[in-house]
């Protein structure tokens, strides 16, 4: 068992006190020094022009097809692509040339330095002299030149940093004046590239449009085609009203057959035609009919004084006879008069269906006509609308031109001055900077050493407490543990024990057992597990926790062969965790079992490997024993997880591995003294319960890696 060791804060602090004199003084030459490289550097000024980039036009002034474009200038992209824009070789050789930046020895990279020489002649750094001059001043240019958006907003910082402050603030100045003039000549490059394109294409276009419309007026002429009202062709509108006009005549015509066929069918009946409605409607007959009711009264008035063959009676009588004569002739009339409007009506109606059907081919022909001559004009209207948008277009490109006015789309709102600090080297805080850092090095590399050296370290205070013991289902119900408890103390309590010399000597990968069991080694049973692709592998130490580093070394050794492997510790001891962890004190199974942690708080990594273990744990056993049902679940997702899982289970019996099993496991028994009559037992007992012969696996032969300072291997 490893003893435990901590770090004493006390003699590892004491160490700064004894050394303080040796970290003052490297903290004081190192200050010094960077305080005569700060002094003797070359001090640098920096200063910087903004720029606003907004559209120059006012709401006057501004052209009708300008809109997309201001959005598309004053958008992210635009005003990024601007950046760029300042920062191109054109501006920079403008400005280098306004300036004669070439002649001073800041921009001078043809000057090569003895250590710049050195990496020229090794092929590590090309010459400067190989690059054209003006290339050279360009390239130092770019070097002291920053140009960038400033966040959410559409403002360019042009900064500039050099030698001289005069030259720091004329430069970002002549940069910003020079794109503001490229801009203007840009805009008036284009302006004049528009007027000369628009002024043969506006010529162009008037002989077009005069084409088009003379087309127009020929194609009308030809076709004859006269205009109605609201612009309809004529024949359209006349069939339109000679339509109207028969449904007029087909009415009357109808209405005039239905009196005749009134007429007739009264007559047929008998009944007197005299009251008819067209009949009584004649004037004539209204009047005869007055007449005629006057004769009757007077006759009525002389029949009460004189005789029927009175003279005055009779010559009544006789007038009222030829009254209803008159009446009747009257009667025939207007009959033969409704007979002849029928007759009007019918010719009417064929006349006009002749005129109609006339017309619907003539305006059929019109359609046709009528379409061909609207495409004319709307090929002459496309046409003359485009002249128009031209002619537009090229009297504001002139009038521009013409005025001078071009409003460029930015606008320098705030210009560099000469700044009258260097903002590089700042002595004083990279003095005090150096110092700090110094000191904080020194300290850093004294408790290093330190602590290396092992003079902080001082054995772990207290004894550990024992672990309880953690009893499988079958044991608890024969009253006995399957895993004794033991205690482990601290490495202080314990007396030291003579070292033993043993004769290290490698051990074959398999060597085949005399015994009668027929036993293999740790070697062999890795190469075993590896090859069959086991996913599970349970121990069982009939002999007691003392067999449980079984597991161990074929856990390890599965390990090193680049398997993926965890090794679980069901021991009542923690026999299996000890030779792995510092100490036994970790979470584990039981804290699991108990619901007391998660996964990652119980898997821990072996100090001799890349194998990972959980510990048996420092829950409750009678809490972890009521969620023992989750063991199978918890297996299953280790193995999910793992290459190979291997469970360390101590002298546990055979019918108390049923949560342990699945279709993936190899059962293996811990072998030490093959004579011992608990392993033919064990071997024997898993038989009876079902299990297949289990591998029977030896440590001997196989010797754990060396302990780590101030460990003990177990």
């Amino acid at each position: 068992m490893a003893s435990d060791v901590d770090v004493d804060l006390g003699r590892l602090f004491e160490s700064l006190r004894r050394d303080w004199l040796r970290i003052a003084l490297f903290a004081i030459g190192i200050t010094s020094i960077v305080f005569l490289l700060a002094a003797l550097a070359t001090p640098r000024y920096r200063a910087e022009t903004r720029v606003l980039i907004e559209a120059g036009e006012s709401v006057y002034t501004r052209p009708s097809t300008a809109d997309d474009q201001g959005r598309a200038l004053l958008d992210a992209e635009g005003v990024t692509s601007q950046v760029q824009v300042i920062s191109s070789a054109e501006i920079l050789a403008q400005v280098a040339r306004q300036l004669d930046l070439a002649s001073r020895d800041e921009f001078d990279a043809a000057r090569i330095s003895l250590l710049d020489r050195l990496f020229i002649m090794t092929g590590l750094k090309n010459s400067p002299a190989a690059i054209p001059p003006e290339e050279r001043v360009l390239q130092a240019f770019r070097e002291k030149l920053t140009v960038y958006r400033v966040e959410n907003s559409r403002v360019i910082v042009i900064e500039f940093s050099s030698e001289d402050p005069v030259l720091a603030a004329r430069v970002p100045n002549a940069v910003a004046d020079a794109y503001v003039a490229s801009q203007r000549a840009a805009k008036q490059r284009s302006n004049t590239e528009a007027t000369d394109w628009l002024e043969p294409e506006i010529a162009d276009l008037r002989e077009r449009v005069k084409e088009a419309e003379g087309k127009v007026a020929d194609f009308r002429s030809q076709s004859d085609l006269l205009m109605g009202q609201n612009n309809t062709v004529l024949a359209t509108q006349q069939l339109a009203e000679l339509s109207s006009e028969l449904s007029r005549v087909r009415a009357a015509r109808s209405a005039a057959e239905a009196k005749i066929e009134t007429i007739r069918s009264a007559a047929g009946r008998g009944a007197s035609l005299e009251n008819l409605p067209d009949v009584l409607a004649s004037g004539l007959i209204q009047r005869l009919r007055e007449r005629q009711v006057e004769l009757k009264a007077r006759i009525a008035d002389l029949s009460t004084s004189l005789l029927d063959n009175h003279p005055r009676i009779r010559a009544l009588q006789s007038q009222l006879a030829d009254l209803d004569g008159q009446i009747r002739a009257e009667v025939d009339k207007v009959i033969e008069g409704l007979e002849t409007e029928a007759e009007t009506a019918r010719l009417r109606e064929r006349e006009l269906v002749d005129q109609l059907n006339q017309l619907k081919a003539e305006s059929g022909r019109a359609g046709q006509e009528e379409v061909e001559l609207r495409a004319l004009e709307r090929e002459a209207a496309a046409q003359r609308e485009l002249l128009e948008s031209y002619l537009t277009r090229y009297r504001e490109a002139v009038a521009r031109g013409d005025r001078n006015y071009l409003p460029v789309d930015a606008r320098i709102f705030s210009r560099a001055t000469v700044p009258a600090e260097p903002y590089f080297p700042k002595v004083i805080p990279v003095t005090i900077a150096a110092f700090a850092a110094a000191l904080l090095v020194m300290a850093i590399v004294t408790l290093l050493r330190e602590l290396f050296s092992g003079r902080a370290m001082r054995p772990a205070a207290g004894e550990m407490q024992p672990v309880e013991q953690v009893e499988m289902p079958a044991d608890r119900e024969r009253g006995k543990p399957a895993f004794p408890a033991v205690s482990v103390h601290h490495a202080g309590d314990l007396e030291e024990e003579p070292e033993t010399a043993v004769e290290e000597k490698p051990a074959p990968a398999f060597v085949p057992s005399s015994s009668p069991l027929g036993e293999v080694h740790v070697e062999a049973a890795a190469e075993a597990l590896i090859a069959t692709g086991i996913g599970r592998a349970v121990f069982v130490s009939p002999e007691g926790d003392d067999a449980a580093a079984t597991a161990v070394l074929v856990a390890r050794e599965v390990s090193d062969a680049g398997l993926r492997v965890l090794l679980v510790d069901l021991t009542a001891s923690g026999a299996a965790s000890m030779p792995m962890l510092e100490t036994i004190s970790y979470t584990g199974i039981t804290n699991l079992l108990a619901a007391e942690a998660q996964f990652a708080d119980i898997i821990h990594s072996d100090l001799y490997s890349e194998c990972h273990v959980i510990p048996i744990g420092t829950a409750d056993p009678d809490r972890a024993m009521r969620g023992l049902d989750r063991l199978p679940i918890i297996m299953n997702s280790l193995s999910t997880a793992y290459d190979l899982v291997v469970v360390e289970c101590g002298p546990a019996e055979a019918e108390a591995l049923a949560r342990l099993m699945d279709d993936d496991t190899q059962i293996l028994v811990s072998v030490l003294d093959p004579a011992d009559s608990a392993i033919k037992a064990a071997r024997d007992e898993l038989r009876q319960e079902g299990y297949d012969t289990p591998l029977l696996v030896t440590p001997v032969g196989h010797f754990p890696p060396p302990a780590p300072p101030g460990r003990d291997v177990a």
